[in-house]
């Protein structure tokens, strides 16, 4: 029995210690696998939300957000720039009776000076032309001169001149035209002629002489109102803002403007057609001088062929 105890009470420690080695190897190897699967919670914690929002955005979104982003920069590429509130448009909207009748001036002006301008460079165009037609029909190496007028166009102003000086010779019969000698008679004839021809081309010249003196008036007057209008603004608002002057200010220089750009032309053109009357004109008075030889004495075959119509007649 005592035997039986000694071995119990010496095994026993021993099988104790192994016992407690034992539970604490299988502990350990129990909760080492918690440790590992711990960090893999908070991963798929984590990639949880970075995934959650795919389900989210469907293709539908995807494929329309750079629609979505075009659509919403598009009005800023078609968004039109604001009105110039000191331009024509507002000068003449918020202008009063005056500014408006001053603009109304100055555009009848430009537009009467233009047309003045075009229509006379096509007159005497017509007159140079038909210059050119007497030499180049020959006008001079015909029998008479009623052949010679025959060939020239029927609104060249050469036959117009030749006809009256053949009408005078013809016409030279009469209780007063006796009192006149032929020379003289033909002479006042050839020389009304050339007069109205020459009205013709002058006309208009004296509407752009008084444009080109009087728009820079009419435009330094609305730049007198528009300056008028600015020192009113200041002293209804109490302080020279900008707001307050800038728009008096560019009327009156928009006025000043057309004022000037309405006389240049005007002076500019009634400089070129002056000068181009001129050329005409001495072309036309040659010509006459030589249709009055002709006429008076340069020819007999010509003059008694006139004298034998005019006692016909």
């Amino acid at each position: 029995m005592s035997k039986r105890y000694h071995f119990v009470h010496r095994i026993a420690p021993i099988a104790f210690v192994l016992a407690m080695a034992v539970a604490a190897n299988q502990t350990t190897m129990a909760q080492q696998p918690n440790k590992d699967a711990a960090p893999a919670r908070p991963a798929a914690a984590q990639a949880s939300p970075s995934t959650a929002p795919a389900p989210a955005a469907p293709q539908s979104a995807i494929a329309s957000g750079p629609e979505q982003q075009g659509a919403s920069a598009t009005p800023a590429v078609i968004s039109q720039p604001a009105e110039n509130p000191y331009g024509l448009k507002a000068l003449w909207s918020s202008g009063d009776i005056v500014s408006r009748i001053t603009l109304l001036i100055m555009a009848i002006m430009s537009i009467g000076s233009w047309y003045v301008i075009v229509v006379k460079v096509i007159a005497q165009n017509r007159v140079s032309g038909a210059f050119k037609e007497v030499n180049r029909k020959k006008f001079w190496q015909q029998k008479n001169l009623q052949q010679s007028a025959e060939v020239l166009g029927a609104q060249s102003p050469y036959r117009y001149i030749t006809e009256n000086g053949i009408e005078a010779v013809q016409h030279h019969k009469g209780a007063l035209q006796d009192s006149i000698d032929l020379y003289s008679w033909v002479s006042m004839s050839l020389h009304r002629a050339l007069d109205q021809i020459q009205g013709r081309l002058q006309s208009g010249l004296a509407f752009l002489g008084t444009v080109g003196s009087t728009a820079p008036f009419v435009g330094l007057f609305g730049t007198v109102w528009g300056i008028h209008h600015a020192l009113s603004a200041i002293s209804i608002a109490g302080q020279a803002t900008l707001d307050k002057v800038a728009g008096p200010v560019g009327e009156a220089l928009i006025m000043t403007a057309i004022g000037l750009a309405t006389a240049v032309p005007a002076v500019l053109g009634y400089n070129f057609l002056v000068r181009r009357n001129k050329v005409v004109m001495d072309q036309a008075r040659n010509f006459t001088a030589d249709v009055q030889c002709v006429l008076i004495g340069g020819n007999p075959q010509q003059k008694n062929t006139l004298n034998k119509e005019s006692d016909a007649s």
